[in-house]
């Protein structure tokens, strides 16, 4: 060990005078000696490098214009092939557009309330001619979609449940609708428990309908003004018939109601499917019908759940109404086109 009385200048390394070191572990000494490395961007061209930079930094606007790229486009990727427009398809109407309404009668704005509602039974004697119901035709004018999802629920309750289960399965839901009605038709009848809060505890409800009940019994107390429970109508000209479930006034507008049960909710009309073109088909037979005075214009559907959650009441206007009678008029014409080809291809040939 030495002492240097100068400052060594090694490189970039300043040793101060008067520092203490060890030869042999001068690192410095052996730094002065390695050959120095060269930079990977010495062999870079510079002036290229830089025009480049300048290039793309630069805000001059290039001199390519609309024209010129397309142009380019067109000699790269070939010429442009611009798709058809497909023609627009007017919305179907129906070949006879009968009134909803019956011009013949004049709309009522306060009906008497007097009186129990009307219940007209249903007769199809063997004398009288096969009249179709809106049920069995809406059933055979299922569109192709329809049938596909109905087809495809079928199949899975058959894999889960079995044919046997499948079958008591729809055996209970068609026997708790019935009570459910039922229930309804008594509650409605009823001027005792007509305003009874625990509608599903009254002794006329039975217990597999208390939860359809509980389910609607909001809705129940902005009914009033029952004209008619399970009452036939029947349309002479259009020549149809069927049974509407109720008709009264819900917050003071005069419906044709259906009432429905569901397992699943159905929070807005559209989860309905067909079931507005059921009312309205209703109501326009109604308006047609000489066992009723009145008419109606707006619609009500009801959806009640078994485990007693609040039920889903959608209201349908006039407009609406409209619109779904036009619907059904589709769907009366289908009917009788399918019939007809029915009847042609099981006739003998001449």
């Amino acid at each position: 060990m030495f002492v240097l009385n100068r400052v060594l200048f090694a490189g970039s390394i300043i040793v101060p005078e008067s520092t203490s070191l060890t030869v042999c572990h001068f690192s410095a000494v052996h730094r002065l000696t390695c050959p120095r490395r060269n930079s990977p961007y010495s062999s870079v061209d510079s002036e290229r490098y830089s025009s480049l930079v300048k290039s793309v930094m630069s805000s001059t606007v290039s001199s390519q214009t609309p024209e010129t790229l397309q142009a380019e486009d067109g000699h790269v990727y070939g010429p442009v092939v611009k798709a058809r427009t497909p023609p627009r398809t007017e919305p179907r109407l129906p070949k006879t557009l009968h009134p909803f309404v019956n011009p013949e009668r004049t709309l009522e704005t306060e009906e008497p309330e007097a009186g129990p509602p009307a219940r007209i039974l249903l007769n199809r004697g063997k004398s009288r001619p096969f009249i179709p119901s809106v049920t069995r035709i809406l059933q055979q004018t299922l569109s192709p979609e329809q049938i596909f999802y109905l087809e495809r629920w079928k199949r899975r309750m058959i894999a889960e449940l079995g044919e046997e289960g499948f079958k008591e399965y729809t055996q209970n839901v068609f026997k708790q609708g019935k009570l459910f009605h039922s229930a309804l038709e008594d509650i409605l009848t009823s001027a005792d428990t007509w305003r009874n809060k625990n509608l599903s505890e009254t002794p006329q409800c039975p217990p597999e309908a208390q939860g359809y009940i509980q389910s609607i019994s909001h809705v129940l107390e902005d009914v009033s003004a029952v004209r008619a429970i399970e009452s036939s109508v029947q349309h002479g000209p259009l020549n149809y018939l069927g049974i509407v479930d109720c008709v009264a006034r819900y917050r003071g507008v005069l419906c044709a109601i259906d009432w429905k049960t569901s397992e699943k909710p159905k929070p807005f009309l559209s989860n309905t499917y067909d079931n507005p073109v059921q009312v309205a088909a209703y109501a326009g037979a109604l308006n047609n019908d000489g066992n009723y005075k009145y008419q109606v214009e707006n619609g009500l559907i009801v959806v009640a759940y078994k485990d007693g959650s609040p039920g889903h009441a959608h209201q349908i206007n006039s407009e609406l109404m409209s619109e779904y009678w036009k619907t059904w008029l589709l769907r009366l014409e289908d009917y009788r086109e399918h019939k007809s080809n029915a009847s042609s291809s099981m006739s003998p040939e001449k």
